[in-house]
């Protein structure tokens, strides 16, 4: 049985995600395995893709399809070396950033299980 999707977009809203997506993304350029995969001229724009994937995929405004299509996750991140070690500084990065925000224990726990499977099926290495 799988776990009910909570309507995430509904419960935090557009600024609590834009500001966990900026929260990351200020910590990425200093990262000694995330930082090399992100190019310093497309760091707003990743910024900017990622924040648009979560909004749609939370329940938000279908931007993201209408910008980019189906999101093709695994295709758009198989020139990057996802491995292991990748995808726990993805989530290291991200939970610190969703710490940051104050988010609830329940929608934490939530956010912690969806972005972590999604990190472990990015996994190409």
């Amino acid at each position: 049985m799988t776990e009910a999707e909570l309507p995430i977009f509904q419960l935090l809203g557009a600024d609590c995600l834009t500001a966990i997506v900026a929260g990351f993304y200020r910590r990425v350029p200093q990262d000694s395995i995330l930082g090399p995969m992100y190019p310093a001229h497309d760091l707003a724009g990743a910024e900017q893709r990622l924040r648009s994937f979560l909004i749609y995929r939370f329940g938000g405004p279908p931007d993201y399809l209408r910008d980019r299509g189906h999101p093709r996750l695994r295709q758009r991140h198989a020139p990057f070396v996802v491995d292991q070690a990748a995808r726990d500084r993805w989530m290291q990065l991200m939970m610190a950033s969703i710490d940051e925000q104050q988010v609830s224990a329940e929608h934490r726990a939530y956010l912690e299980r969806f972005l972590g499977d999604i990190a472990t099926f990015l996994q190409n290495r």
